[in-house]
């Protein structure tokens, strides 16, 4: 019994130098090794590790530039695990902590992704596509001739349609409920919205059958009308029911 017991006593205390050796080691990291260690994770993909060994050297305050190479890191990170408000938060730190950097511009366009990256169904909440339209506008007034300046623009139009088919969505939604002058509402702000939208000849349908349902046969013409004129391949002009 006593040879079990001491066998027990040995490896609790061969376990505490371990451990204390292992936090010893840890503690007397520099931060260029902590920096090290997080950019050896997020290779391998270790983003979590990646994360807490580059807020060690955030936290350091050591080296303006090892720091600033950190925080980006962090974000970095935070967007590959797809952690996107996470994210989202860093570049927008680092672009307030850093306006002048170079990579100031890298952290808004990564920004701007965070955002977009949010968007989901048209029938769920719509503040990732509004903001990933204000950072994507922001890259475009800011950065004119940025690096990444052709995929913001492809972006920023597939908003826009998104935007132009939450507004439709709504709006049908009035007409099925018939709420006629709601839906003729929301239907004619979308043009003012949205001018240049590639989608104006589903608006001129709806609103052609808007004022259809509401009564009012005329304003239903010529919007059916102008949808036949302006858009005669489309497949809404083969909708336009006889008044």
């Amino acid at each position: 019994m006593k040879t079990v017991k001491s066998s027990k006593y040995l490896l609790i205390s061969l376990s505490l130098v371990v451990m204390s050796a292992c936090a010893t080691t840890e503690a007397s990291r520099t931060p260029e090794e902590n920096y090290a260690i997080g950019e050896r994770s997020f290779k391998r993909g270790n983003y979590e590790t990646a994360i807490a060994e580059w807020k060690k050297v955030k936290e350091s305050f050591q080296s303006p530039d090892l720091t600033s190479k950190a925080e980006l890191g962090i974000a970095d990170a935070y967007f590959k695990n797809k952690s996107y408000p996470e994210a989202a938060a860093a570049y927008e730190d680092f672009r307030k902590l850093h306006p002048l950097h170079q990579k100031s511009e890298y952290a808004l366009y990564m920004l701007s992704l965070c955002h977009y990256k949010q968007i989901h169904g048209i029938d769920t909440d719509q503040t990732p596509v509004t903001n990933a339209v204000a950072t994507l506008e922001s890259y475009i007034r800011t950065y004119p001739s940025g690096e990444h300046i052709q995929q913001v623009k492809e972006k920023l139009l597939d908003c826009r349609s998104k935007q132009l088919q939450y507004e439709i969505y709504v709006g049908e939604f009035y007409l099925k409920t018939g709420s006629y002058p709601a839906a003729i509402s929301r239907f004619e702000s979308a043009f003012v919205k949205f001018p240049d939208s590639g989608q104006h000849d589903e608006l001129l349908y709806n609103l052609g059958k808007a004022y259809q349902k509401s009564g009012e046969r005329n304003k239903a013409k010529i919007f059916f009308e102008r949808l036949k004129i302006e858009y005669p391949t489309s497949r809404y002009s083969d909708k336009v029911p006889r008044l």
